[in-house]
């Protein structure tokens, strides 16, 4: 048995390359970091124009406590171990009847990581439904070599560029995975997954934590940055990252320009045209 999960669903996960759901958190609590963020939201002229899709716990204390909830990492710590670093946190967030959706591809194209030992934790703070446009995966593809990926830098399309894997994916194989505020699903950063759009009256509000062992390291710029979350370090391939004590501190907001700065130096490495967004 694992911390949070069960023999047989870490088995799923490493024979599927994802598990979902896991109840992380109750449905008032998830209401509460639903208002945090829709406050932070308010307070800075939409969510994306801030945070940058990737490093919203070195701004905000609410993101910063919902990377490090222990029942969030107790279930990491079950499929990848129990050093973790956060890497990452993107917000990936569909209006009511938003066209906005995500088109197939694995995280692993763009990240510059030398190793898939890398876990995603995406946390739903409303309904994750086929009507608001939950995410789909192809189960096994984790096992997959990267696959080749286009660029589209589609308007509509939430990733970086707008890529999308250049090979046809059968909808029919696709396994959706429904979510009730509070819950997690867990992916490995070389599934292949996808999402619609969202057809729904609500807002669909997920926050993508990106973990990665200590091991795993960066090949495409040099000064890269984590988190410690749990356990040790064990290799040194990061600077270490220290959250803030309050919103908007002046030397996490120092330290956010900075690795901003350099991941999207990664992210955007050889693309022709103006990306659409700066989420992963």
């Amino acid at each position: 048995m694992g911390k949070a999960l069960t023999d047989e669903q870490i088995e799923r996960y490493h024979r599927d390359g994802y598990f979902a759901p896991v109840r992380v958190m109750d449905a008032e609590t998830a209401a509460d970091f639903r208002k945090k963020f829709e406050a932070y939201e308010a307070a800075h002229d939409g969510w994306y124009e801030m945070s940058k899709g990737q490093k919203l716990y070195l701004l905000q204390t609410w993101a910063r406590d919902l990377a490090k909830h222990p029942k969030i990492l107790d279930a990491v710590e079950d499929v990848l171990g129990p050093n973790l670093m956060v890497w990452g946190l993107s917000l990936f967030i569909k209006d009511a009847k938003s066209p906005s959706y995500v088109s197939w591809h694995q995280d692993s194209t763009y990240w510059g990581l030398s190793k898939p030992d890398v876990v995603t934790a995406w946390i739903a703070l409303s309904p994750a439904n086929r009507q608001s446009g939950c995410m789909k995966m192809m189960p096994g593809t984790h096992k997959w070599e990267q696959i080749a990926h286009k660029d589209t830098l589609a308007k509509e399309n939430l990733l970086t560029r707008g890529q999308e894997i250049a090979v046809d994916v059968d909808e029919k194989d696709a396994a959706y995975l429904e979510l009730e505020p509070g819950e997690i699903s867990l992916h490995n950063i070389r599934t292949v997954h996808a999402s619609a759009p969202n057809q729904s009256d609500d807002r669909r509000i997920g926050i993508a934590v990106r973990y990665i062992a200590p091991h795993v390291s960066q090949i495409n710029a040099d000064g890269d940055s984590a988190w410690l979350v749990r356990g040790e370090d064990t290799e040194g391939n990061f600077i270490h990252e220290v959250p803030p004590e309050a919103d908007m501190d002046a030397a996490a907001l120092a330290e956010h320009d900075r690795i901003m700065a350099l991941r999207q130096g990664v992210l955007y490495k050889g693309v022709s045209g103006k990306p659409a967004h700066t989420n992963v």
